[in-house]
Order: C-alpha cells, then structure tokens, then sequence
C-alpha cells in the first residue's frame, strides 16, 4: 500500500485502482499506463514538478497527451518564469519515483495546479505512488484533496 492509497482510504474518497505490469523498456509512463489499461490520453494524468522563479516548488498535473505550459503554470502561481524541477529534486520531494509520482501522499504538501480539462472528466487517473499502479477518482475529489486549482495548463 502507498502513502497516495493511505491518504485516499483515510479521506474515505472513493476510488478504484488499476495495476499493470510495468515495462522498463517503455518509452513513456503516463502512455505506458494508457496502453496497459486502454484508457484515454485525456483521463490520464501526469505530475510533473516545477520550480518557480520565486523559489517556490508547485505541482502540475496534464493529461498524458498534452505538454505543461510552464508560462500558463507560472502565471497561475502567481510567479513570472517556471522551470521542470529535475528528476532527484522531483523525487526528494515528493518521496516517489519517477514515473510513479503520486499528486497523493507525498513527503510534503505542495501547491497543486490540476489542467482545467479534468474539470469536465467523470473520472482521472493519476499515478497510485509506484509503476504499474493508477488510482481512478474523481477530479473534483481530487481537487478538494489537494487543496488545489484548476487552470489551463496544457498544450
């Protein structure tokens, strides 16, 4: 069990999990969880973390099929200019691995920006805190959880 999995049963959210063999030759996470599972790249979520200019250290999170805005993200944190945080501080962070970063139980709380396409979706997946393993819930769970925003953040 995962800290993102303890938090969600300690909320008492609803939500359902999905595993799937991981691939280390795989190109992609966020595709290889899509292709495991045969979902759709716009229900699929991946965090990514960012570095602000203000020093300050936030969370996106954009369906697998789209790209991060770092202006759109930096404008919504109220900051000029954002940067990917590299893959140590990313996991320093968050205390998971890269391709398994959960928006969920991470070490600490960070400022979350969720893409506002999930505002329209049923139900999102996001990474379960390891590979090969997705947690499906609702986004506006999701948001409440983390205390976030949502904002146009792809493309």
């Amino acid at each position: 069990m995962t800290p993102a999995v303890k938090m969600l049963e300690k909320a008492g959210i609803g939500f359902a999990l999905a595993t799937y063999e991981h691939d280390a030759r795989h190109p992609a996470y966020g595709e290889e969880a899509v292709d495991a599972l045969g979902l759709a790249t716009h229900e699929v979520f991946k965090t990514l973390l960012a570095r602000l200019d203000t020093g300050q250290l936030v969370m996106a999170l954009v369906p697998v099929s789209d790209q991060l805005d770092l202006k759109a993200l930096a404008r919504a944190a109220g900051a000029r200019k954002a940067h990917l945080a590299d893959a140590e501080e990313a996991e320093r962070a968050t205390g998971y691995v890269i391709g398994g970063i959960s928006p969920l139980g991470q070490k600490k709380r960070l400022p979350a920006f969720i893409d506002a396409s999930a505002e329209s979706l049923e139900q999102l997946y996001v990474s379960g805190g390891r590979r090969g393993l997705e947690i499906c819930l609702a986004p506006a769970d999701l948001i409440g959880l983390l205390n976030g925003l949502f904002t146009s953040l792809a493309r």
